[in-house]
């Protein structure tokens, strides 16, 4: 499949729908207007209202929504508002805990992606993965977090949700799934902490980050671009590919096809394309 390149995904919150817009514009990949976490429980039904006129008022815009979760009774009046309108290009559906919610909420025609939030989540993620409609995953460390029991914010924490990251990364690539997203960075202020945690969200294999402020939009970007020594690496060993030849040397290191292979998603990752 093509993998479409999602490297941000800012939320913006639904009952604020004069701030979708400046979400547009941020330079975000991927909008998704949150009728979910973001919205108070007294406001649900008139963000649902907001975020359909927004929609009619703006035919052009494209954007995800992040639904309230399965059980919640606002959850089939989410999915239909998204499936009436061409403008929700995708649903982010929360705290997914079974395949069966996926393709409940894939019904509405849009592709799904689905945010693992609890350990029961995680215990049926291969389902999950390879339901209907599936695009590409996501976890939600926080909610995770706290249904395991971690103190949030530790290096333990840290060292117990790098297994539901490799969960997640290993289960998107046997459905064959679009890169998945990593978890939000909470602490806005904090842009070196977010800097180090979108590289290393790369170099672990993830495609980007769910964001939470337009301000960390160009951070998450600047961290996952290739440096300028990587590409012309890239360049180097894909051009020395030409030759045919199975095994080679670049820089004085054997080349095979995995490292191809590397050379061409560095590339594809700073949105270069190899003639």
């Amino acid at each position: 499949m093509t993998d479409p390149i999602v490297r941000s995904a800012l939320f913006v919150p639904a009952s604020r729908p004069e701030r979708i817009p400046k979400a547009l514009a941020s330079g975000a990949d991927v909008v998704i207007v949150d009728l979910e976490d973001a919205v108070q429980e007294s406001l649900k039904e008139q963000a649902r209202a907001d975020l359909e006129a927004f929609l009619l008022a703006n035919p052009d815009a494209r954007l995800l929504v992040r639904v309230n979760a399965a059980g919640h009774p606002g959850h089939a009046a989410d999915l239909a508002l998204c499936q009436q309108h061409a403008g929700v290009v995708g649903v982010l559906l929360p705290k997914v805990e079974s395949a069966g919610q996926v393709n409940r909420a894939a019904a509405c025609g849009k592709p799904i992606w689905p945010i693992v939030e609890s350990a029961r989540g995680l215990v049926e993620l291969a389902g999950i993965a390879r339901a209907e409609g599936v695009e590409r995953l996501s976890f939600g460390a926080l909610d995770l977090g706290l249904d395991l029991g971690l103190a949030s914010g530790t290096p333990a924490a840290g060292r117990m949700l790098d297994q539901a990251r490799y969960a997640v990364l290993l289960h998107s690539r046997m459905a064959e799934l679009a890169p998945p997203l990593d978890s939000v960075f909470p602490d806005i202020q904090d842009r070196e902490g977010l800097a180090r945690t979108a590289a290393d969200a790369a170099d672990m294999g993830f495609g980007g980050l769910l964001c939470i402020h337009p301000s960390q939009v160009a951070i998450v970007h600047e961290a996952l671009r290739p440096g300028a020594d990587d590409l012309a690496w890239a360049h180097r060993v894909l051009t020395a590919s030409a030759s045919g030849d199975g095994v080679f040397v670049v820089d004085g290191q054997m080349i095979d096809a995995p490292v191809i292979g590397r050379a061409r998603r560095l590339l594809q990752r700073a949105g270069q394309a190899f003639s």
